[in-house]
């Protein structure tokens, strides 16, 4: 019996589509804060860790954890709002490769991070250092 290669590409696709959805962990990088805080530096001039301290981004304080769209007293594009996205490591992962892709429409200007390890740095420094959201 042959199968078609859409088929194949599908039952392979598929659980990996249901996983990230479901927040089960697809195993970002081991991440160095310390390195992490200097390439945070290129997020400093939208984005700041304190709570509540918005700037042209939002707070990223209590990130980890937090549904998309939801910081307070942040004007969010419609499309972040309408990205019903909770922020795993893993989903930010995907979401600083390329942040238009994964949301197109957002706000976010930023082109993303190409290199795993960067971005796999910054999400250990935003563990760290911003909190998990309550």
């Amino acid at each position: 019996m042959r199968v078609p290669l859409w088929l194949l590409g599908a039952l392979f696709t598929l659980p990996a589509g249901l996983l990230i959805g479901s927040g089960v962990s697809l195993a970002v990088a081991a991440g160095d804060p310390v390195h992490g805080k200097q390439i945070f530096a290129k997020c400093q001039a939208c984005h700041s860790i304190e709570a509540g301290v918005n700037k042209v981004g939002p707070s990223l304080h209590g990130l980890i954890g937090r549904p998309s769209g939801t910081a307070t007293s942040y004007t969010y594009s419609e499309a972040m709002k309408n990205a019903h996205v909770n922020w795993t490591p893993d989903i930010l992962n995907q979401y600083l490769t390329n942040p238009k892709k994964m949301v197109p429409g957002t706000k976010m200007a930023f082109p993303g991070l190409p290199k795993e390890q960067d971005r796999a740095d910054v999400i250990a420094y935003l563990q760290q250092a911003a909190g998990a959201s309550q």
